[in-house]
């Protein structure tokens, strides 16, 4: 019976982190929910509004006479940003874990990446995209370079916050360099290694959307720009929600991947 006591006790664990998960998720959905009311209450009343912002109703609408095509640009953008996070996330790592084990290249390119991460991305598009070409090699390229910044960045500064004395205790015991770096390090510095590759998340689908609206045959963002043109209101916020859409749930596959991977944050100290 003995044996049962820690199966209850990782049981009783997970339902709680279940109930915390819905206790977090329940507000959000309360607030979108309540601002909906009120904005689809606010374009019933106001002309002005529902030119302007058109309403829930009129969006809702515009998804379902759209939904084929939406659907068809939509894949298109998921690929770019599916590709070009996937090359972030290796890059950025490799990056970041370079910058540690030089620290003259540290000292020299981390101010560069920290300016860099703060230029605006329009500004940087046209070069990448002139550079890899308007079709999808371009919009996954920019992805790319711009999702492994933050995520090179995190690595490197979770590296370097690791204390000396667990990778000295690990060579002391006969482990090598790599095994340490991969084991140790690394392990250690996950959690900020996650931090960065949220961040980069975040972002990801905007990226691959603003550069299809620069330049693209499909996509959200040459879809969002045809909608513009043609002043269809609805249909802009519908492909301005498709992607804020899509981000969240890039979001939670990220939050997902982590706890599979780490374990809940709390646990680090018990572990």
């Amino acid at each position: 019976m003995a044996s049962l006591h820690p199966a209850r006790q990782k049981r009783q664990a997970n339902t709680r982190g279940i109930s915390t998960h819905f206790s977090r998720i329940i507000p959000t959905l309360l607030t979108v929910l309540l601002l909906g009311i009120v904005w689809q209450l606010s374009a019933n009343t106001s002309p002005t509004v529902a030119r302007a912002f058109a309403s829930p109703s009129a969006i809702l609408e515009a998804v379902q006479l759209n939904w084929s095509t939406l659907t068809m640009h939509a894949s298109v953008t998921i690929t770019e940003a599916a590709w070009g996070f996937a090359l972030a996330v290796v890059l950025g790592i490799v990056v970041g874990v370079a910058l540690y084990l030089w620290q003259l290249a540290n000292a020299a390119v981390m101010p560069i990446l920290t300016t860099i991460q703060t230029l605006p991305l329009i500004s940087i598009t046209p070069f990448v995209l002139w550079w890899f070409g308007f079709d999808e090699l371009g919009k996954i390229v920019l992805v790319a370079v711009f999702g492994a910044f933050p995520i090179a960045i995190q690595t490197s500064r979770g590296l370097h916050a690791v204390p000396q004395y667990f990778a000295d205790v690990a060579l002391t015991c006969g482990a090598t360099r790599s095994w340490t770096l991969w084991h140790v390090l690394l392990r250690t510095a996950a959690r900020q290694i996650f931090s960065g590759i949220r961040i980069a998340g975040t972002y990801t689908l905007g990226t691959a959307a603003t550069a299809e609206y620069m330049g693209s045959r499909h996509g959200i963002g040459i879809f969002l720009q045809s909608a513009y043109n043609s002043f269809q209101a609805p249909l802009v916020w519908a492909c301005t929600l498709s992607i804020a859409v899509l981000t969240g749930v890039l979001m939670l596959v990220i939050v997902a991947a982590e706890r599979t991977l780490l374990g809940e944050p709390s646990q680090d100290l018990i572990d």
